[in-house]
């Protein structure tokens, strides 16, 4: 099998981690991440390239190229196993945990004798790392809330990371003899975001027949009924349904129990939607049971997917993109959307190359002359500033007033008490120049909790500065959680559904945005990107002429 660019840069990223922490030469590690980092963005697989392409490659040195040439003939890399064979397993676990770099590892390794991440959570709480030289309280109450999240994160999984696998069951399980009918159901029918297993509901009258077939697809586990399988390290639980009481089983399997108890589903049904009629309630649609309102909005006046007429907080080549500003809006045009709106990372971000002045009127000049090729497709031009530690966004007032809209985030000194994080975005929404307020808490879904913020007290400021409210479609993120979407659409607050694009494919993730925003009611009315280009353009323009006048 040929290796990937994300695997080989993945041994480099180790390597360069092992390096540090058994104290080599600073120069080779600092080597080995920055030949990462440049193997990860590369757009062609290192596989396909000759040797002499390679070679040519910036930031590929001989030695480099030595220890690729050996990925790529399926061979370890001699280092790397050497290093690895020094480090005991348990500290290899001790260097997943956010926050804690090999220095730190190295400490807790050589100077505290801490091989296993319980050694450390137990240390943790005898304030070892509190007394520590070079931790202190704050680093240790993280290490704590880190190994606390990474526990409970065990055993589960992201919706996106299973959705196709899901999609490709109901189709191989349809066509298996013994399967009349198959359908997803449970927690990923309900588009949840983090998962702990795939389930399906099957009509199947003669289960013996069926548990047979089901070998040649996945590892049987247990026969009961639900199934319990197992396919790629992923539990499956399968429900065998009979004919007659398909649509009760349906929605009793799809739960959840909180919802399905509200109702009392007959026997035999046509649909679930005679479930809500016979208690004279709307359908829920299965998104939203979650959720499990009093009186769910109507099925036609939730956001669809469809209904996104634009692309906002897209990242191109003049930042961290993998691909150009001419690539990101010529493809956002072929999915059949009428705008894009380019947001690079600001000139704080010096880590992702963030957008010095002279690149920002560089880009916005491309800009122009992409919009005279592109007509009437529209590039509005944008940036993700930084939200500084005070609360101020990235760049002057006279830098921020060049752009059409400002995404405002949080990149940086993340390790904030709810009063500070807080007070910070709030700041930034009272600036004029500040339009959609990116990723409010910066949470990354089963790696990093979000920091704490008051969501009520940001709510009501964004209705008050008419910001609106990024839910930032990346699987990873998803945040603004879909639990607050009420609220906002109670305070008048939009939202916009951005992917947070770093590639052509990223502008897909609208996708898992909108299962998400559809989870939390979101109307197609209260969403900013279901309105057309010139409307945004009114909006963009009546905000910053509100700037101007600030």
């Amino acid at each position: 099998m040929t290796i990937s660019n994300k695997e080989i840069a993945r041994h480099f990223h180790l390597l360069g981690k092992l390096s540090d922490l058994h104290g080599e030469n600073p120069f080779k590690g600092k080597s080995y991440a920055n030949a990462a980092f440049r193997i990860e963005r590369l757009e062609r697989p290192l596989a396909s390239l000759l040797p002499d392409d390679i070679a040519k490659l910036d930031g590929i040195g001989p030695a480099i190229q030595e220890k690729i040439s050996l990925l790529l003939d399926g061979k370890p890399i001699p280092a790397l196993m050497k290093l690895l064979e020094a480090t005991p397993a348990g500290v290899l676990d001790i260097m997943e945990i956010k926050g804690l770099g090999p220095k730190k590892v190295r400490t807790i390794w050589k100077d505290m004798g801490i091989e296993s991440v319980g050694e450390l959570y137990y240390a943790c709480h005898e304030n070892r790392l509190a007394h520590a030289k070079g931790f202190g309280e704050k680093t240790q109450s993280a290490v704590l809330n880190s190994i606390e999240f990474m526990q409970a994160s065990q055993g589960k999984f992201h919706y996106a990371s299973l959705e196709s696998m899901a999609t490709q069951l109901v189709e191989q399980m349809s066509a298996l003899s013994s399967v009349k009918r198959a359908s997803l159901t449970g927690a990923i029918r309900r588009c949840c975001e983090i998962l702990e297993e795939i389930s399906l509901l099957v009509i199947a009258p003669d289960p013996h027949q069926l548990i047979v077939e089901l070998g040649s697809l996945m590892m049987v586990n247990a026969t009961e009924n639900p199934i319990l399988a197992e396919k790629n390290g992923v539990p499956i639980h399968i429900y065998v349904a009979s004919e007659a009481h398909w649509y009760r089983d349906l929605f009793l399997t799809t739960g959840p129990a909180a919802h399905a108890d509200r109702f009392q589903p007959a026997e035999t049904l046509e649909s679930e939607r005679v479930v809500y009629e016979a208690a004279g309630a709307p359908y829920f649609i299965p998104e939203i049971r979650d959720l499990n309102p009093e009186v769910p909005p109507a099925e036609t006046d939730v956001l669809s997917e469809k209904d996104l007429k634009g692309i906002l907080h897209v990242h191109t080549t003049y930042s961290d993109g993998l691909h150009t500003l001419t690539e990101m809006a010529t493809r956002c045009r072929d999915m059949g959307y009428e705008y894009i709106g380019i947001s690079d990372h600001s000139q704080s971000a010096f880590y992702a190359n963030g957008l010095k002045p002279d690149r920002i009127r560089q880009q916005h000049e491309e800009i122009d002359r992409l919009n005279e090729q592109l007509a009437p497709f529209k590039i509005f031009k944008g940036i993700e500033s930084d939200i500084l530690n005070d609360g101020s966004l990235d760049y002057d007032d006279h830098v921020l007033s060049s752009f059409d809209f400002i995404v405002a985030s949080v990149h940086s000194q993340l390790q904030m008490d709810k009063e500070k994080a807080t007070r910070r975005l709030l700041t930034a929404i009272c600036n004029p120049h500040t339009t959609i307020l990116g990723h409010m808490t910066g949470r990354l879904l089963l790696s990093r909790a979000g920091y704490p913020v008051d969501h009520e007290t940001i709510i009501r400021a964004c209705a008050e500065h008419n910001v609106v409210i990024e839910l930032n479609a990346h699987p990873y993120r998803l945040d603004i959680d879909w639990r607050w979407i009420p609220a906002c659409m109670e305070a008048g607050v939009m939202i916009s559904v951005n992917p947070d694009a770093h590639a052509m494919d990223g502008l897909k993730d609208v996708h898992f945005g909108s299962l998400a925003a559809r989870k939390g009611g979101l109307l197609r009315a209260a969403t900013f990107n279901t309105l057309d280009a010139e409307t945004v353009a009114r909006h963009f323009a009546g905000k910053n002429q509100t700037a101007g006048k600030a």
